[in-house]
């Protein structure tokens, strides 16, 4: 788990396409800002930032306790992650130095895959209601906890638009195949984008707001990035390397936003 095995920028759509092992986040918060990812310390995971250059390679978490999928906030300020609390998964923001550290979900259930909103005051994640996973908001002080998906169905991958007004995510219905939804932040006007007979997952937003990247798979162990408008309309392939290919990051050109 969050093992990189390559990366490549598509300078033409400002597409960053990571290729992994296995799914992965690390969020790169524009030149000369740090990459946040989940490191290995000899008895559990910690969050470290590191230079772009492999320099200052600093230790977030500090905790003893595997720590996960981090996300920087739009402020500059925070770092949101995934920790292990002993009994289930939660979500925590940090300073980037591993200071002032805040549970921010704090129940019985997992909570996994923080995304934060671009005014870095909400965190959209998946909870695990016991019987399915849905996409919750909540506020980064830890109040405010709100079901956006409430779809009965298995909701993945949260990616606030740049807008703050919707959110995309991935679908895995009990009959079908994975499909890429948007919805209000208020849990209105869901809207299937993607609509085929193969899978597809890890939505990213353009810094527009008008495209969403994501991975397709045909179920050929050929996985490969594409990109579509948010209406459903414009399906562009971007990789053609008959390999596998996951978790499309869309940065930004100059200042870069949250995932």
């Amino acid at each position: 788990m969050l093992l990189a095995a390559a990366a490549g920028l598509l300078a033409a759509v400002g597409l960053v396409v990571v290729l992994y092992a296995q799914p992965a986040e690390a969020n790169y918060p524009g030149t000369p800002g740090k990459i946040y990812y989940s490191g290995w310390d000899g008895s559990d995971y910690e969050i470290y930032a590191i230079d772009p250059d492999g320099g200052s390679n600093v230790r977030v978490t500090q905790n003893q306790s595997a720590n996960w999928e981090p996300a920087y906030s739009p402020t500059g300020k925070k770092v949101a992650y995934v920790g292990w609390d002993g009994s289930d998964w939660e979500i925590y923001t940090a300073d980037l130095d591993g200071g002032s550290k805040v549970n921010v979900t704090n129940n019985n259930a997992d909570d996994r895959n923080p995304a934060y909103s671009p005014s870095g005051t909400k965190i959209a994640y998946e909870y695990d209601t016991g019987t399915n996973w849905e996409i919750y908001t909540i506020n980064t002080n830890g109040g405010g906890k709100f079901n956006v998906t409430n779809s009965n169905s298995d909701d993945y991958e949260p990616d606030y638009a740049p807008d703050g007004k919707k959110i995309a995510y991935s679908n895995n219905p009990a009959t079908g195949d994975w499909e890429i939804y948007t919805i209000n932040t208020n849990g209105g006007s869901k809207s299937n984008v993607t609509n085929n007979s193969s899978d597809d997952f890890y939505p990213s937003y353009s810094p527009s707001g008008k495209n969403i990247a994501y991975v397709n798979d045909p179920g050929t162990s050929d996985n490969e990035i594409y990109y579509i408008n948010t209406n459903g309309g414009g399906r562009t392939r971007v990789t053609d390397n008959n390999t596998q290919n996951w978790d499309p990051y869309w940065a930004c050109k100059g200042a870069c936003r949250s995932k």
